[in-house]
């Protein structure tokens, strides 16, 4: 892990195992979405990517115009 200064940031022996708890968290809730056949949604350059079997082909856009 790199901080804004370019050094490298180590976390601690507690910082570490909650990184670790939330990604194994994440890995089991995909893994499951997958198997169930649910799409999910991931931030890539600032937009929504939904990725799956029954993800929507065209998702509505929910940017907010002024009237």
């Amino acid at each position: 892990m790199k901080c804004a200064s370019g050094t490298k940031n180590v976390p601690s022996p507690d910082t570490q195992r909650m990184l670790d708890s939330l990604k194994h968290a994440i890995a089991e809730t995909l893994e499951k979405k997958r198997r169930l056949g649910q799409y999910a949604v991931f931030w890539e350059d600032g937009k929504p990517v939904l990725v799956g079997d029954d993800a929507p082909v065209n998702p509505p856009d929910h940017e907010t115009t002024s009237a």
